[in-house]
């Protein structure tokens, strides 16, 4: 949740005015995949900001990854594959 939440926010607060984003959720056998993309202006993160690394560390913490960055058809794209855990039984 939170890190659909931080990327959309920067969505809102990078990708331009009339930008548009899509969250994609994939629920594999053994992860989950969550994936936003967004319509807006292909840019480099600010410096400053901490929102990838937080987004990244989450999916770090779970034992996941995060990808951040420019689409080949322009906008932005954060998608984190995080695993699940086995089922009991």
């Amino acid at each position: 949740y939170r890190i659909v939440q931080e990327a959309l926010t920067n969505v809102r607060r990078h990708a331009g005015v009339g930008a548009t984003a899509e969250v994609t959720i994939d629920y594999r056998p053994a992860e989950l995949v969550v994936q936003i993309d967004d319509t807006g202006a292909s840019r480099a993160p600010a410096p400053s900001g901490n929102g990838i690394g937080g987004m990244r560390e989450r999916a770090t913490t779970l034992g996941g990854s995060l990808t951040a960055g420019p689409r080949p058809a322009g906008g932005w794209r954060v998608r984190a594959e995080l695993p699940l855990p086995e089922p009991a039984g």
